[in-house]
C-alpha cells in the first residue's frame, strides 16, 4: 500500500510510523523541511508527496488544520484521479467536509471525512509514536451513508493504525458531540490553570490536579481555529457549564450544604449512568 501523508505533526507522524512499520510505502508533505527530513531519516517516510505521485497512492490522510485541509484540496483536486482515498482527520467536520465533497464531486476524487480520537498533550513529530491510534476510535463522515462499499474500503486501508473501532456519523453530529467532549475540556483546562495559586501548587497536587490541566499543554492556533469552526457547538457547551458553576457557587455562597450535596450527588450519578460504576 502507498500512503499520503499530509502534514508531519502528532498525528500525521504517528500514521507514518504506523504504516511504516507495517511496511507501506509512506510518502509525506510538511511545511518544515527540517520535520520532513527527520521523518525520513528515522524511517517513518520513504519520499514525498507531490503533484506528479498523488494519484498514485491507495490512501491520502490530511493531517493539518482544517483551512490548510481544503487549501490543499483546492490545489491538488484536479490531480488526485479516482485512485487514492482522501481522507481528512481534522477536529472540526463541517467547514472541510462541505468543501472536501464539493471538490470531490469537482473533480471526481474520493473523499470522506475523518476524526481519529487519540493524542496527547504534546504536539508535533518528536512525539509522535506508532502505537498511538491502537484501540483508538476513528470517526468517519461519508457523504452517502448508505454507501457500504466505501466504509469498506475505508476500514481496510485504515486497518494498519489498529483503531480500536469505527463509529459512523454525519459532520453536524460530530461537531457537537466534539465540542462536549474534546474542546470544551480544552477550554476548562487552559481557564483552571490560570489561576494565581496554580504558581505554587507544588506539595500540594495530586492525580486531580494532573487531569484538569494536562491538555492546558495545547498548541494555541490550532486550537483556536478549531473553537472558532465549532464556536456555536462550543459556546452552547460553556453556557451550559457556565449555568452549573453558577449553581455550585451560589450554594456555596449561601452556605447550604444540603445544596450542595444534592449537586454533587447529581454530578455522581451522571457519571455512572455515562460512564458506568
Amino acid at each position: 500500500m502507498t500512503v499520503g501523508i499530509l502534514g508531519l505533526g502528532l498525528i500525521g507522524g504517528s500514521f507514518a510510523r504506523a504504516y511504516a512499520a507495517e511496511g507501506h510505502t509512506v510518502l509525506a508533505r510538511d511545511t518544515d523541511g527540517t520535520v520532513f527530513s527527520f521523518a525520513r531519516l528515522c524511517g517513518a517516510v520513504s519520499g514525498e508527496l507531490t503533484a506528479e505521485n498523488a494519484a498514485c497512492c491507495d490512501l491520502i490522510l490530511l493531517c493539518v488544520y482544517p483551512g490548510a485541509a481544503v487549501a490543499w484540496l483546492r490545489e491538488m483536486g484536479d490531480k488526485l484521479g479516482p485512485g487514492p482515498l482522501v481522507v481528512d482527520c481534522c477536529g472540526t467536520k463541517r467547514g472541510i467536509f462541505a468543501e472536501g465533497v464539493a471538490l470531490a464531486e469537482k473533480y471526481g476524487f474520493t473523499y470522506l471525512g475523518g476524526h481519529p480520537m487519540a493524542g496527547t498533550q504534546y504536539s508535533g513529530f518528536k512525539y509522535s509514536r506508532a502505537n498511538l491510534f491502537h484501540g483508538a476510535p476513528m470517526v468517519l463522515v461519508p457523504a452517502d451513508h448508505d454507501d457500504i462499499a466505501l466504509l469498506s474500503r475505508a476500514r481496510e486501508l485504515l486497518q494498519p493504525a489498529g483503531f480500536g473501532s469505527v463509529t459512523v456519523t454525519t459532520a453536524e453530529k460530530h461537531d457537537e458531540m466534539i465540542a462536549f467532549t474534546s474542546q470544551l475540556a480544552h477550554v476548562v483546562s487552559s481557564a483552571y490553570i490560570k489561576s494565581p495559586t496554580a504558581l505554587s501548587h507544588k506539595g500540594f497536587s495530586a492525580g486531580s490536579y494532573r487531569d484538569m490541566t494536562r491538555v492546558a499543554w495545547l498548541n494555541p492556533e490550532m486550537w483556536a481555529e478549531l473553537f472558532l469552526d465549532n464556536r456555536d457547538n462550543l459556546l452552547r457547551e460553556l453556557d451550559i457549564l457556565a449555568e452549573n458553576l453558577d449553581a455550585y457557587r451560589e450554594a456555596l455562597r449561601s452556605g447550604d450544604r444540603e445544596a450542595l450535596i444534592r449537586l454533587l450527588q447529581e454530578g455522581k450519578e451522571r457519571k455512572e449512568a455515562v460512564d458506568g460504576k
